[in-house]
């Protein structure tokens, strides 16, 4: 593998400082207009860059410090679902908006009764002429309350197989016959929500792909997801890294041997990491399918998070108990988040003005880290079965737990 970027010369870098000079201070139009939201997409949204052209532009326009529109949900996961399997009228009316940022985007996937396993979804979604009529609830929908959008899945079919009875909605967030309460987590911040719907009503315009096929978008959309919670940030991708939090304690000094020791296997650990997600892009770059790597990318990348998150408060001894407290010392605006700053203020307002209040929002988030985006339990399972080609666990279904499992035959004896 090749770990270097082209150099400062290559045409595709000298392209982009070519567009930024003539665009100095770029709007979140300009930017999609010119293919740099999604560059990996086909014309007229992207430039059909391959994995190398994507960094470079990442590179080019990090070093120019210029952000690209925050909208996570509708970027990463609502617009490959609905390039894949929208209509045209829906791409041209929905994704401009998404790349752009103007309309902010939420999902509306997981339920109160159906645990880690989506398929056992009970919302329903009944046809009545032009119109879907949809009961049901959903839970833990990040960010809804501040959302113009959902994507939405509900069972159109309920005599059909679990996975074959469920369709994809995109559901504006206003319509009549939705309502929703705040989920205030221990961070103290209203992230999550929950969802009602009561006879509330969807045109089947707003439906995506088939009636039945809602499945097999909802893996596009979920598949999307597990990469971007794979990211360098400690937090889902954001949020302060290792190497941040490194640098943080090397400037400070650290000379207790074994802080100095959990310092240096959390920077193998993000090497590790790193390595990892190169591993994958080569992958991408002979033509090739990722192997295990990206199966086990996120399996690593939750439990380093909370290392990292952990070790930031460790660093500060008794004082880490505190509030706020965390590694003193400047961060890149990139790694705060609007939760950070409204429930952990930083500046003047907070008992430690010097301190990013970031580490102690991630040190009380991190728990979520493991159960989020699949819970760590379930992703060993696909890593066992599907990786590694162990059988199932041959009473699984028969609600035995593993133990019990292993003395009905006999691997405990």
């Amino acid at each position: 593998m090749d770990f270097d970027l082209p150099p400062d010369d290559d045409a595709r870098r000298v392209a982009v400082r070519e567009w930024l000079l003539r665009n100095p201070d770029p709007s979140p139009v300009a930017l999609v207009e010119a293919g740099y939201v999604v560059p990996h997409w086909p014309a007229p949204w992207g430039l059909n860059a391959d994995p190398i052209h994507q960094l470079i532009i990442s590179d080019e326009l990090s070093r120019a410090k210029v952000r690209l529109p925050t909208n996570p949900i509708g970027i990463g996961w609502a617009a490959p679902t609905i390039l894949l399997g929208g209509t045209e009228e829906q791409k041209e009316r929905y994704l401009p908006k998404i790349l752009s940022g103007e309309e902010t985007w939420c999902q509306l996937f997981s339920e109160p009764d159906a645990g880690s396993d989506l398929a056992a979804l009970a919302t329903r979604a009944e046809r009545d002429g032009d119109e879907y009529i949809i009961n049901g609830a959903k839970i833990w929908s990040s960010g809804a309350h501040g959302s113009q959008m959902g994507i939405l899945i509900a069972r159109t079919d309920p005599d059909a197989p679990k996975h074959r009875g469920i369709s994809y909605f995109l559901c504006p967030m206003d319509t009549p016959g939705l309502t929703m309460s705040p989920i205030v987590d221990m961070t103290t911040a209203h992230s999550f929500n929950q969802v009602f719907f009561d006879d509330m009503r969807l045109p089947v315009s707003m439906r995506v792909g088939e009636e039945g096929d809602g499945w097999r978008l909802a893996k596009v959309t979920l598949a999307n997801e597990r990469v971007s919670l794979s990211s360098a940030g400690s937090l889902w991708g954001e949020g302060p890294s290792a190497r941040a939090l490194i640098e943080l304690a090397a400037q400070a000094g650290v000379e207790d041997p074994t802080r100095r020791d959990r310092l240096a296997r959390l920077h193998c650990d993000a090497e590790v990491l790193r390595l990892n997600r190169l591993r994958t892009l080569s992958a991408k770059l002979a033509g090739k399918t990722p192997g295990p790597e990206a199966s086990i990318q996120k399996i690593m990348a939750d439990e380093h998070g909370q290392t990292v998150m952990t070790l930031a408060k460790d660093l500060q001894g008794a004082a880490g108990m505190i509030e706020g407290s965390g590694p003193a010392g400047p961060l890149p605006s990139r790694m705060r988040s609007g939760a950070t700053q409204i429930n952990f203020p930083a500046g003047p307002e907070s008992p430690f003005p010097e301190v990013d209040p970031v580490w102690h929002y991630g040190f009380v988030f991190s728990p979520a880290l493991t159960l989020g985006g699949g819970t760590f339990a379930v992703q060993r399972n696909i890593v066992a079965e599907q990786v590694l080609g162990l059988p199932r666990e041959p009473n699984v279904e028969k609600g035995m737990s593993w133990s019990e499992t292993r003395r009905a035959t006999g691997k405990d004896r």
